[in-house]
């Protein structure tokens, strides 16, 4: 049996520029949008969080964290200007690094006597859980 039309190239792609339109999840923030911000690490233990977060090339003067109506905020931001001059000519490099990430704080967690540290590279923040949200031992029950 012969084929009286053949469907056109741009019909033959219809499906396929109807999935890359809506099959993407457009709220996934992949590393495109993502390039700045730095990769982070949460742990629980039962006395507290643990957030790791990697920073490398910063120093403690640039990291700035804040704690403001139940969200926990970690910022930095570092800017380096070279300049050289010789006979026949200046140059002049600007750099300039900044991040912003945030997190909400649990209930559970006590706010006050969150702790941090930066060491090789890597900020890590202690958030120490209020006593009531501490995991206690099972207690075992007797029957009678």
């Amino acid at each position: 049996m012969t084929m009286l039309a053949k469907p056109s190239q741009f019909l033959r792609k219809m499906p396929a520029l109807f999935s890359d339109m809506f099959d993407d999840d457009w709220f996934n923030l992949d590393n495109r949008w993502m390039a700045n911000v730095p990769a982070a690490n949460i742990k629980e233990n039962k006395n507290e969080f643990v957030i790791e977060l990697a920073a490398p090339g910063m120093s403690k003067k640039d990291l700035h964290i804040d704690v403001k109506d139940g969200a926990l905020t970690i910022s930095a931001e570092k800017k380096e200007e070279t300049k050289k001059e010789e006979e026949n000519y200046t140059r002049q490099e600007f750099n300039y690094q900044s991040f912003r990430r945030s997190f909400s704080l649990p209930d559970t967690v006590i706010a006050d006597d969150i702790k941090a540290k930066y060491d090789d590279g890597v900020l890590r923040l202690t958030l120490p859980k209020k006593e009531e949200a501490k995991q206690k031992p099972a207690k075992s029950i007797q029957v009678s």
